[in-house]
């Protein structure tokens, strides 16, 4: 069923607070975001929030969702996606105003109700990049997770380098192939990343669950890889590869002025056939990957990933969430390298971020609420 906007009388009564929760999306990530969105219609708290699911289709147009878990998952190597059946969604259109309103099939407008605030489980491109976060900016919406320069940057994994480079945080050595250089000579633009050495990864610098990810073994391989990443970006990162235990950390905001809390750390040992941790390790065989949540680490070694996670996430001026990972190599001169942060991570049960949430003390339900309440507690406007 879908929800229905508040009546005259409940308005006035002592009411749940109003979630919305924005999933699906334009990206290639759209059935992850769906996913995600099931989960946590399943797992809220329904005696203090009152979830109001709103689809993005793949062409871009919000829609009132089923508030069904099982619509949205993500079982048997099914995708679940945004059909866009339900009535279409406006947010509010002036800053100050949380009033949300539908349109019916016969062109009616009608309200939906109060909105207090918006989750976005977008992942990727239009969503998880600053793009819905500015949106939501103008009107003075409360929305949870990170603004808009920490998302933008967060998802772009070249200026995402260079805001940890600039707090003095490691990562790997890499070079950019831009859109004009690529189309005036693709070899040429290639060329300097062959300096880093073999085996290299080609990553698309703005899509994530390793969609467009490669390994490259050989000179030969490396412009047809450049053009599989270039399906979902025009710009490409190519990365030297890096060795070693891969190692997850989650860090979730605090009230003002606190810092930001981190979890202990989880392990990702790929299994089988997969050559890293790609998008069917991820989210399609079940055997694909060992995930060990809390990870087995010296001590040592746990508190400097708490202390760096939470370094990058303030390099980036995170809010809400993040999930940020690592290469741990416990021979090498530099031990630990962080490969990227995510300000939107994977949010099933079953993802990393909130297992290590549990591994650290909070249930899922509990991660949902402080999220919800770390947004209702963080000020519109500049900040």
């Amino acid at each position: 069923m879908y929800p229905v906007a508040l009546t005259a009388m409940n308005q006035t009564q002592t009411r749940r607070v109003r979630v919305a929760l924005l999933f699906g999306g334009r990206s290639g990530e759209h059935p992850v975001s769906c996913a995600t969105a099931g989960s946590i219609l399943k797992a809220i708290d329904r005696e203090r929030f009152e979830p109001v699911p709103v689809g993005i289709t793949r062409d871009g147009r919000w829609t009132l969702a089923s508030d069904d878990p099982a619509a949205l998952r993500l079982a048997d190597g099914q995708l679940p996606e945004v059909t866009g059946d339900g009535p279409e969604v406006l947010p509010p259109a002036r800053a100050g105003s949380r009033e949300w309103r539908v349109i019916g099939a016969d062109g009616i407008v009608a309200p939906l109700g109060q909105i207090d605030v918006t989750f976005p489980l977008l992942h990727g491109p239009f969503g998880e990049d600053g793009t819905v976060q500015g949106l939501l900016e103008l009107t003075d919406q409360r929305y949870v997770g990170a603004g808009v320069l920490a998302s933008a940057a967060g998802l772009d994994k070249a200026y995402m380098k260079c805001l940890l480079q600039a707090r003095g945080l490691p990562v790997q050595p890499y070079v950019i192939v831009e859109p004009g250089h690529w189309e005036r000579d693709p070899q040429a633009a290639v060329q300097p990343a062959l300096e880093l050495g073999l085996p290299l990864f080609i990553k698309p610098c703005r899509a994530g669950s390793s969609l467009g990810i490669s390994k490259v073994s050989e000179p030969a391989a490396l412009v047809p890889a450049v053009e599989e990443a270039r399906r979902h970006d025009p710009r490409v990162l190519i990365e030297k590869t890096a060795y070693g235990r891969e190692i997850e950390c989650a860090v979730l905001g605090s009230p003002a002025g606190q810092p930001p809390r981190t979890s202990l750390p989880s392990e990702i040992v790929v299994r089988g056939e997969h050559d890293f941790y790609d998008f069917d390790a991820k989210y399609l065989d079940a055997t694909g990957a060992d995930l060990r949540c809390p990870a087995d680490l010296p001590s040592a070694v746990t508190a400097a990933i708490r202390a760096m996670a939470g370094e990058a996430f303030s390099a980036l001026g995170g809010e809400g969430l993040s999930r940020v990972d690592f290469f741990y190599d416990s021979t090498a001169a530099s031990p630990l390298v962080i490969n990227e942060i995510n300000t939107m991570p994977g949010f099933t049960p079953i993802s990393q971020y909130p297992r290590m949430w549990m591994a650290s003390g909070m249930s899922y339900a509990d991660l949902i609420s402080e999220l919800i309440e770390l947004a209702r507690q963080r000020p519109v406007g500049l900040r």
